[in-house]
């Protein structure tokens, strides 16, 4: 392994715009950090050809732009899935790929259950209901229009049992609600709380909510025909990948009222497309979404910094 010499590299960033306004004094320290905020396929090739460590994010690492790199020594990926980058022309290049894990557990857990409270507790409704003057001037003193339901003593299915899966189990116990899972992967390594079927999962929650990577076996995963199975007043997340959850069939689920909402922050195609099924949906208000933020927060984005700028001190 090299050592890493301070000041003595150039990093490339090709996409750090991904990461928000957050300090990159940690990878500054370590050589002369130059940052694109974003960078074409056409911007890329020109844009590394003297760095020796690139750090991206989305973008897409081919054959064609290693080639052009001809000093590089290291890949950084900022975040933990690696499927932008070509892994086998890089180590037959020589060219070791570092990504990182475990920085947003904890902003995906409370991002997780953000969209839950909002979806079961009718936030915006009543946050409207309020501020348009219609509480004011019923007379009352509460609004029970729309009811909601305690998490307490209800089913949480957690499809994923990973190391976010098993935040969010404890988080839901604390609320004191009954936990079980689906493994995806095959393999129910964890025993703390009952692996189930997939179709016993999807029947028997009152809150589904998806916490695994995408692959083979997750790929169109939750369909309409899972979706079918879910209770009315159940509702689902999805805080894993967009091509997990059938987005045409969620989209008429929610319209059709087979399930009471769903709570999403990853799209199959992003940004979510103006064609998408769920930008149009008509029941707008049972669907709860944000632009794939939940890994955002943040304390996450400098654990990301922090741990990218690890990457690199260790050499390579």
């Amino acid at each position: 392994m090299i050592e890493v010499i301070p000041g003595n590299m150039k990093i490339t960033f090709l996409d750090a715009a991904t990461l928000g306004d957050i300090s990159f004094a940690p990878i500054e320290r370590l050589g002369d950090l130059v940052c694109w905020q974003t960078s074409s396929p056409e911007q890329v090739i020109e844009r590394v050809t003297d760095c020796d460590v690139l750090i991206i994010n989305k973008i897409k690492v081919t054959s064609e732009l290693i080639d052009a790199a001809s000093n590089l020594k290291l890949i950084c990926e900022a975040a933990t899935g690696v499927n932008n980058i070509d892994l086998e022309y890089a180590a037959k290049k020589g060219i070791p790929v570092r990504n990182v894990a475990g920085y947003s557990t904890e902003s995906v857990v409370q991002s997780t259950f953000m969209h839950i409270l909002n979806l079961v507790g009718h936030l915006p409704y009543y946050d409207a209901k309020v501020k348009s003057g219609r509480y004011s001037w019923s007379g009352l003193f509460t609004d029970v229009s729309l009811p909601f339901f305690e998490l307490d003593g209800k089913t949480m299915g957690i499809v994923g049992m990973g190391t976010i899966g098993k935040r969010v189990a404890q988080v839901a116990c604390a609320f004191g609600m009954k936990v079980i899972y689906y493994s995806t992967s095959g393999t129910s390594h964890c025993t703390d709380y009952p692996s189930v079927s997939l179709e016993e999962l999807m029947s028997v929650s009152d809150v589904v909510s998806v916490h695994a990577p995408l692959n083979d076996r997750t790929a169109g995963l939750i369909g309409g025909k899972e979706l079918s199975l879910m209770k009315r007043e159940a509702v689902i997340v999805n805080m894993g990948r967009g091509g997990i959850v059938d987005e045409t069939a969620l989209a008429k689920a929610i319209d059709d009222g087979i399930i009471a909402g769903a709570g999403l922050d990853v799209y199959s195609s992003e940004p979510l497309s103006a064609m998408n099924p769920l930008s149009t949906v008509r029941h707008a208000e049972r669907l709860s979404m944000t632009p794939h933020t939940a890994w955002a927060s943040v304390e996450a984005r400098a654990r990301l910094v922090g741990m990218i700028a690890d990457n690199i001190a260790k050499g390579w």
